[in-house]
């Protein structure tokens, strides 16, 4: 791992890593125009996982470390992101709020493998709080208009939650085999949310409508393509190669613009609005991240 600065080939693959991300939400919004939350989840997992599963060996660790991470962070946050999205969240808020998976995974650390939360992250978490008092306050204030709803809000929290939870798998897994290809675990472990969803998507949505991803649009398959290919294999990648080659504290700042593409994209492109309690949310949330990704590296200085 090396400690010099990034090259401009790592920067750039840094950014692209942004940009990707950022538009993700995006994508979705426009696939769940023609898919439920359940289907969408089914072909975004389908494209990820073919054709790269035919010349990609599964990775070398226990399956039960597989179907964990694959449970969590496929079903888990992508089945819950796409229901809250669909329900009552903008692609912009849900970029910002969805970051809070870095709280929820501290939270976990310290309940489950009792790691202590460093000053950083406690300050961080106190701003998160504070953020997140805004947003509901948005809600609670009278006469406040919003294009999101509290169920929306609710199940994104969730499926932050649930992002964080597959962290800990990582993390856990990490212990027992630390020698082990990351893209053949996530395209390997994405393949196991493919039947999950399929079966929720036979059980719960209107069979009037189950068939109508049969009609979909072009726009809506190539946003598929986009969260399955581009958002999935090409993102992870370069992020995993970046954190190969640089310490974590130098890779993991550059998240701080996955929010800020989100937001400039939803507003950009769909023209959500944002509140002013929801932007006092957002900035205390992008200062609790910041605290958290930038403060121990001011420390050390």
């Amino acid at each position: 791992m090396s400690a010099a600065r990034l090259s401009g080939r790592d920067l750039a693959a840094a950014l692209v890593v942004v940009l990707v991300w950022g538009v993700n939400f995006v994508a979705m919004k426009f696939a769940l125009r023609d898919f439920t939350p359940f289907q969408l989840g089914a072909a975004r997992f389908t494209f990820a996982f073919l054709p790269l599963a035919l010349f990609i060996r599964p990775p070398q660790v226990p399956w039960k470390w597989v179907v964990l991470y694959g449970l969590f962070q496929g079903v888990g946050q992508f089945g819950i992101l796409f229901i809250a999205l669909k329900i009552g969240m903008t692609a912009a808020l849900a970029s910002v709020l969805l970051q809070t998976q870095v709280f929820f995974t501290a939270l976990f650390g310290f309940v489950l493998l009792q790691e202590r939360a460093s000053r950083p992250l406690q300050a961080g978490m106190v701003l998160a709080a504070l953020g997140l008092g805004c947003f509901g306050y948005n809600y609670a204030s009278p006469g406040a208009a919003s294009s999101t709803t509290v169920a929306g809000f609710a199940l994104t929290l969730c499926a932050a939650a649930m992002w964080a939870a597959s962290n800990i798998v990582a993390r856990q897994l990490r212990k027992v085999s630390s020698h082990y290809s990351t893209i053949a675990f996530v395209v390997w472990s994405g393949g196991v949310a493919i039947l999950p969803f399929l079966a929720l998507s036979w059980a719960f949505d209107n069979p009037a409508i189950r068939w109508q991803w049969l009609e979909a649009g072009w726009t809506s398959w190539l946003s598929i393509g986009y969260l399955g290919w581009v958002a999935t294999v090409v993102g992870y990648s370069l992020w995993t190669g970046l954190l190969k080659r640089h310490p974590a504290n130098r890779v993991s700042p550059f998240g701080l613009g996955v929010p800020v593409v989100g937001l400039a994209a939803g507003m950009g492109v769909l023209g959500e609005t944002v509140t002013p309690w929801q932007w006092a949310g957002i900035a205390l949330l992008v200062a609790a991240l910041a605290c958290v990704m930038l403060g121990g590296r001011i420390g050390q200085r």
